[in-house]
């Protein structure tokens, strides 16, 4: 895996997740178009498609795992900071493949390129928190 095309597999698949939570197209769909400008060569199109479709199935837990962390409801969030803060739940809870520090800095680093201006220091936060229950074993 270089983590260089799992990079810009997150960049596409929290453009796909926007699409998703925004228009509640099919995710079939979503995918169809964005694979067309995907080089395979420069982007990890396994994990894009795994994370695509296991985020939208794991939503329930992935976002009650999520709520007791914020300052806030789910639907007063940012969209983008939303979708950053699923995926880094997805990769903290069921990718333990992917070092807690990993998930955290790409939720926070995909954040900085499309979302607000101090929108990635809210999901830092959130995902420090988290990180400390769901990853008690890495971080001790």
């Amino acid at each position: 895996m270089n983590p260089f095309t799992r990079r810009k597999a997150r960049r596409f698949l929290l453009q796909a997740l926007y699409e998703w939570q925004i228009s509640g197209n099919p995710l079939n769909e979503i995918e169809a178009a964005l694979v067309t400008k995907i080089n395979p060569k420069k982007v990890d199109v396994e994990y894009f498609h795994q994370a695509l479709h296991d985020i939208p199935a794991k939503l329930d837990v992935i976002d009650a795992q999520l709520e007791p962390c914020l300052d806030r409801p789910l639907k007063n969030l940012n969209p983008i900071e939303l979708v950053a803060l699923r995926m880094g739940v997805y990769e903290l809870r069921y990718r333990i493949d992917i070092p807690y520090r990993v998930a955290i800095n790409e939720a926070v680093e995909v954040t900085k390129v499309f979302g607000s201006n101090e929108g990635h220091k809210y999901v830092n936060g959130v995902l420090d928190k988290l990180a400390k229950e769901l990853r008690k074993a890495e971080l001790n």
